[in-house]
């Protein structure tokens, strides 16, 4: 299999790194070869974080340049827009549709841009922008968003509910166990 990629983007804090753990159990649990790297940028003062998660018969390099990521899967809105010269021609963005101000808009010196989905879309980009946020506080945490995303992003994959769920018992602590599968779902479902 030709090697597949997917970057996770967001800002710090938002649960980019289980997502990105989570999905390589699972690509490895399918008896993929993966590699995944972790970049963080401010990610402590709420920086744009990201991770690449490669997967195929064989991975060479962890890192994804641009215009090779099959599926960019995005915490906040404006970073996959900040992320997007990274997508394949035919790629698949799947975000939510939060907004969090980046510095320069807290500080005023610049506006949070507008339209953003229908940017993505005139530039080409096949995108797939979803309340995670709200979706998330159903299932009973705002932490949950990325786990609402791998819900939605399992709608590109051809992999059973089951072999998520398998994957997410391996890293989830139990005690949100629960609460994380029904994120799973709203995600899957919405």
């Amino acid at each position: 299999m030709k090697t597949k990629n997917i970057m996770i983007v967001g800002v710090g804090g938002q649960g980019s790194l289980l997502a990105s753990k989570l999905l390589g159990r699972l690509l490895l649990d399918r008896g993929y070869d993966v590699k995944v790297s972790e970049v963080h940028g401010m990610s402590q003062r709420g920086g744009s974080v990201v991770t690449y998660v490669r997967y195929g018969d064989r991975v060479d390099s962890p890192v994804i340049d641009k215009g090779e990521a099959d599926y960019i899967v995005s915490f906040e809105l404006l970073e996959a827009a900040r992320w997007l010269p990274y997508l394949k021609a035919d790629g698949q963005i799947v975000t939510s549709t939060q907004t969090i101000d980046p510095m320069p808009v807290i500080t005023g010196a610049a506006a949070y841009p507008e339209h953003l989905v229908e940017k993505m879309r005139a530039a080409g980009a096949k995108v797939d922008a979803l309340d995670c946020l709200s979706l998330a506080e159903q299932a009973g945490s705002s932490k949950a968003v990325n786990i609402v995303l791998l819900g939605r992003l399992s709608h590109y994959f051809g992999v059973e509910d089951a072999d998520w769920i398998a994957a997410m018992e391996a890293v989830v602590p139990p005690k949100f166990l629960e609460l994380n599968k029904k994120a799973f779902a709203l995600g899957k479902n919405a």
